[in-house]
């Protein structure tokens, strides 16, 4: 009869965790890891394929969040303005009080390039997914790709400056702030290519 054990998967999270930060990734096996927290290898096979997929336990939470994010926005709401709801909905997976989780998670992957291109991967997957929610939107092909590719591209530069020492904002207003710098440049790129049609 198999044991129940109440929270292994976050348990193991954890536990990976720290090992990860205090040893390394490499270092550091998955029977460690189970044997930390008093579980066994075979419990950590049954909740993870491999001791890489700990560190993205949960991510489909984050896509859910972004597509919630999208179906919240108004009817008649622009692809940058649901982008901008997706963003919103997907910050509020980040409270305050994990960022330090987030920051030590982040060093981790840092110093790992597999790890690295899995997250690359996790953010092109989201892109992906809120394209297919604006294309069924009626949002047209180019538009639904650049608006949800930009979006990946603004939560994750938003996510490396909310996990930095010194930044005290929440996730949505530094998305929020990372957005409005990217339809700044938009708006003058704009002004500039209007300025040079009528030289």
């Amino acid at each position: 009869m198999v044991r129940w054990e109440p929270g292994a998967p976050e348990r193991l999270q954890k536990a990976a965790l720290e090992l990860f930060a205090t040893r390394g990734f490499e270092q550091t096996t998955a029977t460690e890891i189970a044997q930390s927290v008093g579980l066994t290898e075979r419990t950590f096979f049954r909740h993870f394929s491999d001791k890489r997929e700990v560190l993205f336990y949960g991510q489909h939470r984050l896509a859910e969040a972004f597509l919630a994010g999208v179906d919240a926005a108004a009817p008649g709401a622009s692809p940058i303005e649901i982008v901008a709801s997706a963003l919103q909905s997907a910050a509020s997976f980040f409270p305050d009080e994990r960022r330090p989780y987030s920051r030590t998670r982040q060093s981790v992957i840092d110093q790992n390039p597999a790890l690295q291109e899995r997250e690359g991967h996790k953010l092109a997957s989201i892109a992906t997914a809120v394209a297919g929610a604006l294309r069924a939107r009626g949002v047209d092909e180019l538009a639904a790709t650049l608006a949800a590719e930009s979006g990946a591209t603004v939560f994750g530069i938003a996510f490396v400056q909310w996990i930095r020492e010194d930044e005290q904002r929440s996730l949505a207003d530094v998305a929020a702030a990372v957005l409005r710098e990217l339809l700044t440049l938009t708006a003058r790129s704009q002004e500039g290519a209007r300025d040079d049609t009528h030289r």
